[in-house]
């Protein structure tokens, strides 16, 4: 069987700023509300944000909106630095957390140029109308110890298995084995697959956009980091492309 490598792509011409994949990754990774306090002092977790930045000039200014989230660099400068290994970066393209080995030095968060990786500053609590709603594929982390977005690994690893045992092949873009803030996305802004498999989604995307357009592009591309998640570029009517 053909290895896989997962990626995403998000186009930022579709993106509308709804917050509906942030509020999906919270629901689906059993991350615990953030209050007042937590903002108050720089302590929130939040494994996608959707980042609100102004492009223009008084009175042609216009909002844009950008998910991040983990990119899963190949090259992640966050794996080299943990003395533990408790990222690495595995045979499916995917930058991994094992929870139970971090020490929370927080050193791959400091190497980290996106900020997504988040240190569990205390023990999750939930309401008690809430309880009932954790998703027990997903792990309840312990305080101490660093976390960040997963591509839902657990869905890939559920489908996968669900594959083997049943003898079905996994179609692309299959609702089962996509993150949670992709089937959430209202305007299908993200795009998660298969990066390896050329007749994937993701991948004509990757080709079109990336090689043809011109509007596919990584963040922070002068670091080097070769991400496996592809941005779009917003789409201008009778204007160049912009970011």
């Amino acid at each position: 069987m053909k290895q896989s490598k997962w990626g995403m792509v998000v186009d930022l011409d579709k993106c509308t700023g709804c917050q509906g994949c942030v509020v999906a990754c919270q629901a689906e990774n059993n991350i615990p509300s953030n209050e007042k306090s937590d903002y108050d002092e720089d302590r929130v977790i939040q494994w996608i944000r959707v980042e609100r930045y102004w492009e223009g000039t008084f009175p042609d200014v216009k909002a844009r909106f950008i998910p991040i989230m983990c990119q899963h660099c190949d090259e992640a400068p966050c794996e080299p630095v943990c003395p533990v290994y408790a990222t690495y970066h595995n045979s499916e393209g995917l930058n991994v957390q094992v929870y139970n080995r971090c020490i929370g030095t927080r050193f791959c968060a400091n190497n980290c140029p996106y900020q997504v990786r988040f240190f569990n500053f205390w023990e999750a609590e939930w309401p008690d109308s809430l309880k009932n709603q954790l998703n027990p594929d997903v792990t309840v982390r312990s305080r101490g110890i660093m976390e960040k977005c997963t591509f839902c690994i657990q869905r890939i690893r559920r489908t996968k298995r669900d594959a083997n045992v049943n003898g079905f092949e996994i179609d692309d873009g299959s609702r089962a084995i996509n993150p949670a803030c992709v089937n959430a996305c209202p305007t299908e802004a993200l795009v998660f697959g298969d990066m390896n498999d050329s007749n994937s989604k993701v991948s004509k995307i990757k080709e079109k956009e990336s090689k043809k357009s011109g509007r596919g592009y990584h963040l922070m591309e002068h670091y080097g980091t070769s991400p496996n998640v592809i941005y779009l570029k917003k789409i201008e009517k009778n204007k160049s492309h912009s970011n």
